[in-house]
């Protein structure tokens, strides 16, 4: 070993104790040399002599010996399994070279032994002693990087510990700080930007981040940013947005950024984008983008210049290209041929017994018929039961399939003609307009919400659903103001209009209103406000609560009033905290049912696990009779968990548990929430998990499983669904309601004959948007009690649906915005956070020419280098430019 120096006893015992003590120690070393290789021998002895020259009393030699250490330890390599042959052989030599360390005079020496100490450590230092960082600040300033990788990493590691012991303290953290920008410059050269991220995250110093990304690598620093930010409670989250939104700004990734305002909700970020991006066809795709979102952004002088710039931009924004751009998708698919309602129940595949039956002409049978002839046709404008062009000019024929409904069905039916003109505001209101002139208030009713369908999603400078419906808001007929009422709910959700909460606001204190008005009032204003934290509208909505009688309290449609103010908080998590306190005064039958409703909407999207939590102990409690509020609850664990695909699975595991183990009133919103999780992506086991409770003794849980079947595959043509609700058919073919169920279930299969979905989440399931999971949000609160709302006389909440509704398309536009056919590759999304080098995205794909449809869970990109997307996405509208660099092989 190395020669000891008799005056120095401190060292002989460090020596010692470094020993493996044994019987024989000199044995035990003879036999550990023979198992070494002659060159490791040679190493050994080698460094040994170095340690021992180290201590020698002459500085030349100490020096002379130093560099050799130090050369022997860079050049050396190490298998990912086994610590480096210098590093080995020196371990049982730390203690010496430290003792000698703290006996040396300050010299550069001391530094360079201070930094070979400190490599050493890596391997040798005791846990949670950090010498490794102790010995790198007393060392010389050198470049960190050279001492390799995993040093590099070790030391970020240490840094964190001593960051949180120091702030503890209140200690200076300086010195620390000079080492973290040399680390992160190292990690940031050499491709590993997630661990520069971690390390600035633990020293709290992000922004730091925005001076050491380039051009190479911010694409996937922003990546690991963005995603990581799901995982982090707040406000930590927000901060990590805001640099990745920087990061992006810096880069002119402005489609990117533009996400990242929407995620944050900041328009004022919104207006920045437009103001310093000076490409006209960028501004474009941000319009699509908006209007995907379903942002109400009003266009200025200051954003855009040009007045017919601007006038083609807001179009963009308030969707008024949609319906075009849909019915071009259908064309292109083929499938503009309206469908009848009995194309989709497809009874001839069924035994004799049950298609027996269906012939007989029964108001329920017509009313779901109604329903799936809306669903299917939805949007094309056309269909066989009410857009049917008359043989004589009596216009005799589209009456008739109104008066095959019976009272409350004439809601529907009128309203459904809405549905199947949706977003074409122009032909939808010609053709609407006929059933004003009715003498039957349902018919008038109908038409009212059927305007406001129309509108949905659309916004129109003359705001035609506004001035038609505004005059019905005060007619005696509790239906027509309903029908206004939910029509203008639907036509403005989310642009906050300060004209429809002066209309509406005022029927929440009308003594005289009925409970109903008032309940779709409180949705109404809930779907225009939502995540907008008005106080105004919340007041309104609580003084209506209170005012509320004992009696009221017990009606099914009381809990529209919670929602109407849980929407209001949609996302805004503890922004909805004053309004749960006030919330804990309410009388006993509906407070803690408003404090869930509250809690679920207000975290709705977030992921926040605590929440699920605080859920989760709701539902485990066993009540008394009467007790509704583990409804909601169990809806808002499906609420909050539907933000990443991690906890989503999570949560359905959790369901299976309380399917077990709940009470009643939990297993009849289970399958609901079911459904919420996996809207329009019909996952395997979920599928399974419905189709066994469709059969379940109590008939509310076989309804509700039966609906959220639908809501799974909603859109998607799913064969294997469409089977399962066939053969349901024929099973509940006696059971009125059930049917009812499985009809509408079908139609949502088939909505919009497999061209629309219902997923809120857009843009590679970033962004979620807030009137889509409204509106779908709404309608499971609604199936809560399904047989006194959806079964009883307001089954035209089944159109709050339709707020989700858009087509699940990727059409690519050139640049004046015409339909351009380009070949596009679709398959399965791969997630490539922090993944090395540049890996495939998408796994198992096809090539198609756009436009082309992308389900559930697929990403696309284009198959050709002759045009560049302007948005990195490949969602909805995109448009392309042409690639000046391409060249044509021929």
């Amino acid at each position: 070993m190395a020669p000891a120096d008799p005056n120095n006893p401190t060292q002989q015992r460090d020596e010692a104790s470094l020993k493996v003590p044994s019987k024989d120690p000199k044995k035990k070393d003879d036999k550990k040399d023979e198992d070494l290789s002659d060159e490791d021998l040679a190493l050994k002895q080698q460094l040994e002599l170095y340690v021992g020259r180290v201590q020698d009393s002459d500085p030349g030699v100490q020096k002379l010996a130093l560099e050799s250490m130090r050369q022997e330890i860079r050049t050396s390599t190490s298998s990912m399994t086994s610590v480096p042959k210098p590093l080995k052989f020196l371990r049982p030599h730390y203690g010496t070279l430290k003792t000698f360390y703290e006996t040396m005079k300050d010299s550069d020496l001391k530094k360079y032994l201070a930094d070979i100490l400190s490599v050493l450590a890596l391997t040798m230092s005791a846990e949670g002693e950090r010498e490794s960082l102790k010995y790198r600040l007393l060392g010389s300033e050198g470049d960190i990087g050279s001492w390799g990788h995993e040093y590099v990493r070790n030391l970020a590691g240490e840094i964190a510990q001593e960051y949180a012991k120091r702030q503890g303290e209140d200690a200076p953290i300086d010195d620390l700080m000079d080492l973290v920008q040399q680390i992160v410059a190292f990690h940031m050269k050499h491709n590993a930007e997630p661990e520069a991220v971690d390390l600035l995250m633990e020293v709290e110093d992000l922004d730091l981040l925005i001076e050491h990304v380039d051009s190479t690598n911010f694409k996937r620093t922003c990546l690991y940013l963005t995603s990581s930010a799901k995982y982090l409670p707040g406000p930590d989250d927000i901060l990590v947005l805001d640099i990745a939104y920087m990061i992006y700004l810096k880069f002119e990734e402005y489609p990117r950024a533009l996400q990242i305002a929407l995620f944050l909700d900041n328009l004022g970020y919104v207006r920045q984008l437009f103001t310093t991006c000076d490409d006209v066809l960028q501004k474009r795709q941000f319009c699509y983008i908006l209007a995907r979102h379903g942002v109400a952004f009003v266009l200025d002088v200051d954003i855009v210049a040009d007045d017919s710039e601007r006038e083609l931009m807001q179009d963009i924004i308030n969707n008024m290209k949609l319906t075009e751009g849909y019915l071009t998708l259908a064309r292109d698919i083929e499938v503009m041929e309206p469908k009848s309602p009995e194309d989709i129940y497809k009874a001839h595949l069924l035994d004799g017994r049950a298609s027996a039956g269906a012939s007989v002409d029964s108001a329920r049978q017509n009313l779901a018929a109604t329903f799936v002839n809306a669903y299917v046709n939805a949007g094309f404008g056309q269909d066989k039961l009410m857009t049917v062009p008359s043989e004589a000019s009596s216009g005799a024929s589209s009456g008739n399939w109104l008066f095959k409904n019976k009272e409350h069905g004439k809601i529907s039916a009128a309203a459904s003609l809405g549905m199947i003109l949706l977003w074409d505001v122009d032909s939808g209101l010609a053709l609407i307009d006929k059933y004003f002139h009715s003498n039957d208030n349902h018919v008038i009713a109908g038409a009212l919400l059927g305007v406001g369908i129309v509108n949905s999603g659309i916004k129109n400078d003359c705001d035609p659903a506004l001035a038609l419906l505004g005059d019905y808001l005060d007619r005696e007929d509790p239906l027509i103001r309903i029908g206004a009422i939910m029509g203008l709910g639907v036509a403005y959700a989310g642009t906050q209009n300060e004209v429809v909460r002066h209309k509406l606001t005022p029927i929440l204190g009308d003594a005289k209103a009925p409970l109903d008005v008032i309940a779709f009032t409180a949705i109404s204003l809930g779907l225009v406000y939502v995540g907008s934290c008005n106080e105004d509208i919340a007041q309104a909505i609580i003084f209506a609560l209170m005012e509320r009688s004992e009696s009221e309290l017990g009606e099914p449609l009381m809990r529209f009033l919670p929602l109407g103010l849980g929407l209001l908080y949609l996302g805004k998590q503890e922004n909805v905290e004053a309004t749960a306190e006030v919330s804990k005064t309410f009388n006993e039958k509906i407070k803690k049912y408003c404090d869930m409703t509250l809690l679920s909407c207000a975290y709705a999207g977030t992921g926040n696990v605590l929440k699920v939590q605080n859920l989760l102990g709701h539902c485990a409690q066993h009540l008394d009779k009467g007790e509704n509020h583990q409804g909601p609850a169990v809806l808002g664990i499906a609420m909050v968990a539907m933000a990443e695909e991690l906890g989503l699975e999570m949560a359905i595991r959790s369901l299976e548990h309380l399917l077990q183990y709940g009470e009643q009133n939990i297993r009849r919103a289970v399958p609901l929430a079911l459904g919420l999780l996996c809207v329009s992506n019909p996952k395997i086991n979920v599928m399974d998990t419905l189709s066994r409770l469709s059969h379940d003794q109590d008939t509310e849980v076989a309804m509700a499983a039966i609906i959220s079947l639908g809501l799974i595959g909603a859109g998607t043509n799913n064969a294997r669904i469409a089977g399962m609700l066939r053969n349901l058919s024929s099973y509940y073919y006696k059971d009125a309601s059930l049917l009812f169920c499985v009809r509408i279930a079908q139609g949502l299969v088939h909505l919009g004959k497999g061209l629309l979905t219902l997923n809120p989440y857009h843009s590679d399931r970033f962004l979620l948007s807030p009137m889509a999971l409204a509106g779908i949000v709404t309608l499971l609160h609604a199936c809560l009690d399904m047989k006194a709302i959806i079964l009883g006389k307001y089954h035209y909440v089944l159109y709050f649906l339709v707020l989700a509704m858009q087509p699940r398309m990727l059409m690519t536009v050139d640049e004046n915005l015409k339909p351009l056919s380009v070949p596009a590759r679709v398959g399965q999304a791969v997630d490539v956070v922090g993944q090395a080098g540049r890996p495939k995205t998408i796994t198992g794909f096809q090539t198609h020419s756009t436009p082309v449809l992308l389900a559930a869970g697929d990403r696309a990109e284009l198959a050709s280098e002759k045009y560049i997307p302007v948005s990195p996405i490949l969602e909805g509208f995109v448009i392309l430019k042409d690639n000046p660099e391409y060249r044509d092989d021929h």
